[in-house]
């Protein structure tokens, strides 16, 4: 009897060292044994429900790989969601199979949960990697074929020894070089986790660089790009790197929108910093492109989301949005389609 319980206790500890959910059900769904890591993670779930101890839900789980073991007495695979006690949610790779005594007579049923969250993530992370890789190579090679014709307009004015050529090539090329750029250093920033360097800026100057750095793309284009910049704006704590990308890719948009709009005569783009109230500031870019509708305002910040087709590389948002929540603001957008867009993040002083 000693060796019994010995022996017991020995498998018992094996079961409780397994890095898996592991329960033992009756016909009711209601678990009869939990092993240590499901308690761990759960509490104590013996005698409760599975999909109340699991999910806190009263109906039970569509397709429960557990119900169609009892009718068949055969091993089932599936999948569910759950919310681990504080809030935490999981993806659980399900496996259920038929527990028999010593006369083999079906007793319950054994169900054994692996978390495969962190395999979801990175199966997610690789598809959207394959996604943002197709997106990329139609918006650089838009690009390239933009440098391209650029080059030769130039070649051809050097060749005819015509500067005048020349000057109409060089924006093209320097244009293009300036797109290009942005894609590499939003695609560095997306991919790299890094922390933020706060250090004391002066919005101003954050605004601008931008202006500085995207002037010759908009008078290429004819749009008028001006600052507005509130003199009473002190230097706040920002991260200068990662807002002046943010900026830089609010612009950009802007321009984009403008420059494909071809209903209005003339374009401009503000690009403001002003005091939004006590404790906040404000970047806004507003332009009057082509805007958007309400149902693409809601999907502009996801990655590789793109308005412009397969131009885009759907990835410049995306990254404004993870800056902004890197410094705890907030971003607004409001636009209408035909009539042209604001882009407003806010930020704390």
């Amino acid at each position: 009897m000693y060796l019994m319980e010995k022996s017991d206790k020995f498998y018992s500890n094996i079961i409780d060292l397994l890095p898996v959910y592991l329960s033992i059900q009756n016909k009711e769904l209601k678990i009869i044994y939990a092993n240590r890591e499901l308690k761990k993670d759960f509490g104590e779930v013996t005698g409760k429900l599975c999909h109340i101890a699991y999910k806190n839900s009263s109906k039970k789980c569509a397709n429960c790989p557990v119900e169609k073991t009892f009718k068949d007495n055969k091993v089932h695979i599936g999948e569910k969601t759950v919310q681990i006690p504080g809030g935490k949610t999981s993806q659980l790779l399900i496996y259920s199979a038929p527990f028999y005594d010593n006369s083999n007579n079906e007793l319950a049923v054994m169900e054994l949960a692996t978390n495969i969250t962190k395999v979801k993530e990175l199966q997610a992370e690789l598809t959207g990697l394959g996604q943002s890789l197709a997106m990329m190579s139609h918006g650089i090679k838009n690009i390239m074929e933009g440098i391209q014709g650029g080059a030769y307009v130039i070649d051809e004015g050097i060749y005819d020894e015509d500067w005048n050529l020349v000057k109409k090539g060089w924006p093209i090329v320097k244009n293009n070089l300036i797109d290009i750029s942005g894609i590499a250093q939003n695609v560095l920033y997306a991919s790299k986790k890094r922390t933020i360097r706060l250090e004391k800026v002066f919005p101003a100057d954050i605004v601008n660089h931008s202006i500085n750095h995207f002037q010759g793309k908009a008078d290429s284009h004819g749009i008028k790009l001006k600052p507005e910049i509130n003199p009473d704006l002190s230097p706040v704590e920002l991260d200068y790197f990662s807002i002046r990308r943010m900026l830089n890719n609010l612009v950009a948009n802007a321009i984009d929108a403008c420059s494909k709009d071809r209903k209005k005569k003339s374009h401009e783009i503000i690009v403001r910093a002003d005091i939004y109230n006590e404790l906040q500031f404000k970047f806004e870019v507003e332009d009057n492109g082509t805007g958007m509708e309400n149902s693409m305002q809601k999907k502009i910040f996801g990655q590789f989301y793109s308005t412009k087709g397969s131009e885009g590389t759907g990835i410049g948002l995306a990254v404004v949005n993870k800056i902004v929540k890197e410094h705890n603001g907030k971003i607004e957008v409001d636009s209408e389609s035909g009539k042209g867009s604001i882009f407003r993040v806010i930020l704390r002083m």
